[in-house]
């Protein structure tokens, strides 16, 4: 787009009337104190729509934003997705979106390989943390880490969505997608401060403003917080800093919202990814509470992001938008991942540093019409988005020089590096990645709208250059320009007002291989087409008002590559995900809330179970508020994951595990406006020791060990 066009667009195109939840107080009979919804229209994402309300018991919404479809609500949709709210992030005062997640019972949380950055795997495949979107943008947030302060919620698509959101750039998604809502000014002021510490003397400090005009129609928020000190992971120590300012405008037909963001965060002998070699049975987790990284390891990142959307109503059926961001990311991290030789635990590794800097330009524009086909209505999408990232890096490698015993972990001097690519002080270009797309879609509505059928499909173009680390020659072998269409079919039939019944077929799509020229293939350097997931799901979505809930089953084929039996590289087969995933949510009584699910996988991967995928993994949450103290509440968690495998040929099994969490919070009313919230959790009660994921990254079977028990308390003051 030219910048001529881009600015008349930018003036003529907008963004959102969202619908956020405010609080008043009102004084009970028994002298207690509740805060009351109050639902306001802040312009979280420049949408028509808005944010969707919260459904009984707070923590879960009843729609969320489903890519090009816009806003949605969850029993409207031949998709399967939840949105977790602000109430739950405070209430378990989760710190950052992995933390969010582990609510899911289709999601797990890993790490990066050979980093912390966090990794999340649904339906056993990977989302890396550099694939969530913001606001359905991709590339703005923090690649290794968010803090939960940026969050207003947390989207979470189960399957393919390649057609909804265009394919993800740094190759994952394939099973699943998150998307983060950023937080914005409700209708009344907001006025809070946060203190918090946790196991082992982490101690944080959180502030939260916000106010809107008069009128009303211009909002703004502010968020800063600081977290500092040990973890509970002896020898583990964590720092973060953040600060957001999140603007929205609002008028009849005019929507706009602005987002300016900063992060950086560190970690200093942070536990490492642990990987056993070929053929040793892995053992049982070492103590969660001490940390097997040596002290001179670290991660330190710092990213500062930006965002404008905007929307226009052309007309009461015609409605724009507009939507650009920008990030500027550094990170320079030592780690040294133990690889284990034998079943002692004994382990070998290199110090391997790394620096980074990324520069990220994205957007997307679009326009959707709504009329009326005889007896059928339409609401018609189009739209074209675009991703450009230029990443430069370095690194540095030693040859062996560490060595040690996962179970009695021990100092080591830090090895010097023997090995570079590049410079570490002045990082140069290496790779560049521009993703491009264009998208239709049909929602059609028939039966007084209780069929609806969705047709669609996207045009997604890939392209990325690789460039030498020393002289910054573009190396033409590893470059990769394809391109393919990604469709999708849906039908949703409303049985009742409260029971929807749906079918849909979408695809999933990532970058094909560039095959190597040393792996002893007979085409070198051929580019494999664009590799795309098919995925069939089938379901029931139920919302009774107090208690929602689903059911789903699906299939997907996802393709793997390698060498065949005449050493030619190409597809060799598919690996077929089958499962089964249930749902509930909402107020079982006026006191009890649940919050949990099942799901059920088989993911076969020629005959043999995937990596990291584990057939069984159970979430469930009660939260009950004491009648006889209505300020009071208490919750548990329990989330169970069973066995899996770390290798292809299953020779390496990780047993399953189960953890409880128990919290509660207490509201005490200061005044008639001035409120103190005291928050109290313990995370793995038990102490468990546990092998929290396996792998992450396509064929590898590292593992995560489990955090240990850690205790967290925190006081919010509202006035």
């Amino acid at each position: 787009m030219r910048p001529t066009a881009f600015r008349l667009s930018a003036l003529t195109l907008a963004v959102l009337a969202a619908t956020a939840q405010a609080q008043t107080s009102a004084q009970n009979d028994d002298g207690s104190y509740d805060l009351d919804a109050v639902q306001v229209q802040s312009s979280a994402d420049a949408s028509k729509e808005g944010l969707s309300e919260v459904l009984a018991g707070g923590q879960v919404a009843e729609g969320g934003k489903v890519g090009i479809l816009g806003t949605q609500d969850v029993m409207d949709t031949p998709y399967s997705y939840t949105t977790y709210t602000e109430q739950l992030i405070e209430d378990q005062q989760a710190a950052s979106v992995g933390d969010i997640l582990l609510n899911d019972p289709a999601v797990r949380v890993a790490r990066g390989f050979g980093n912390y950055q966090q990794v999340y795997l649904v339906r056993g495949l990977p989302v890396y943390s550099d694939d969530i979107t913001y606001n359905g943008l991709y590339g703005l947030l923090p690649r290794q880490y968010l803090a939960s302060e940026f969050i207003e919620r947390v989207q979470v698509f189960r399957g393919a969505n390649t057609f909804l959101k265009g394919a993800a750039p740094g190759g994952s998604g394939l099973g699943g997608a998150v998307n983060i809502v950023p937080k914005r000014a409700p209708n009344r002021d907001l006025n809070q401060i946060t203190l918090d510490t946790r196991s082992g003397g982490q101690t944080g400090l959180a502030a939260d403003f916000a106010g809107r005009s008069e009128d009303g129609r211009f909002g703004a928020r502010v968020n800063v917080a600081r977290r500092d000190g040990d973890t509970a992971v002896d020898g583990e120590e964590a720092e973060l800093s953040m600060a957001h300012i999140g603007l929205d405008f609002r008028e009849d037909v005019f929507r706009l919202s602005a987002d300016l963001g900063f992060q950086k965060h560190r970690i200093d002998g942070g536990q490492p990814n642990i990987t056993y070699a070929a053929g040793v049975p892995i053992g049982d987790a070492p103590d969660a509470d001490e940390s097997i990284g040596q002290s001179w390891t670290y991660s330190d990142s710092n990213d500062v992001f930006g965002t404008l959307r905007a929307e226009y109503d052309f007309a009461d059926n015609i409605t724009g938008w507009l939507a650009v961001g920008a990030r500027r990311g550094e990170e320079n991290s030592s780690f040294a991942n133990p690889d284990v030789s034998n079943t002692a635990g004994d382990y070998t590794a290199n110090r391997f540093d790394t620096a980074r800097e990324d520069h990220v330009l994205t957007g997307e524009t679009g326009v959707r019409f709504t009329f009326d086909t005889g007896g059928i209505g339409h609401r018609v999408t189009v739209s074209g988005s675009s991703y450009e990232l230029k990443s430069d890096n370095a690194y540095g490698l030693s040859s062996g020089g560490v060595a040690g015993n996962i179970y009695n972990p021990v100092a080591v001097p830090r090895p010097a590096n023997t090995f570079f690519g590049g410079d570490l002080d002045n990082p140069e270009l290496t790779a560049r990645t521009r993703f491009d797309s264009v998208a239709i879609a049909d929602q059609l509505s028939m039966f007084d709208e209780r069929l609806l059928i969705t047709l669609g499909g996207r045009y997604q173009q890939i392209k990325t250059d690789d460039y030498d680390y020393n002289t910054g020659v573009r190396n033409a072998a590893t470059s990769y320009d394809e391109s393919d269409i990604s469709p999708t079919v849906g039908v949703l039939y409303k049985l009742t007002p409260s029971l929807s019944a749906y079918a849909s077929y979408i695809e999933g799509m990532q970058k094909g291989d560039r095959v190597g020229q040393n792996i002893g293939a007979v085409n070198p350097g051929e580019s494999l087409d664009p590799y795309s997931t098919e995925q069939g799901e089938v379901g029931l979505k139920y919302n009774g008002g107090d208690v929602g809930g689903s059911v789903t089953v699906f299939r997907s084929r996802k393709p793997q590559a390698g060498l065949n039996q005449n050493n030619v590289y190409e597809i060799l087969y598919d690996q077929e995900n089958t499962g089964l995933e249930l749902m509930a949510y909402g107020n079982l009584t006026r006191d009890l809330t649940v919050l949990g699910g099942v799901s059920l996988l088989d993911a076969d991967a020629d005959g043999n179970d995937a990596i990291g995928a584990p057939d069984t993994q159970a979430n469930l949450n009660l939260e009950y508020r004491l009648p006889q103290l209505p300020d009071l509440a208490v919750d548990g968690r329990v989330i169970y994951t069973s066995s899996q495998y770390a290798d292809e040929a299953n020779t390496q099994k990780v047993d399953g595990w189960t953890r409880l969490d128990l919290g509660g919070r207490y509201l005490i009313a200061l005044s008639d406006s001035q409120f103190l919230t005291l928050r109290a959790r313990v995370e793995n009660v038990t102490g468990e020791d546990y092998w929290a994921s396996v792998g992450g990254f396509p064929g590898a079977g590292y593992l995560t060990v489990g955090a240990p028990r850690t205790y967290m308390l925190s006081a919010t003051l509202d006035f």
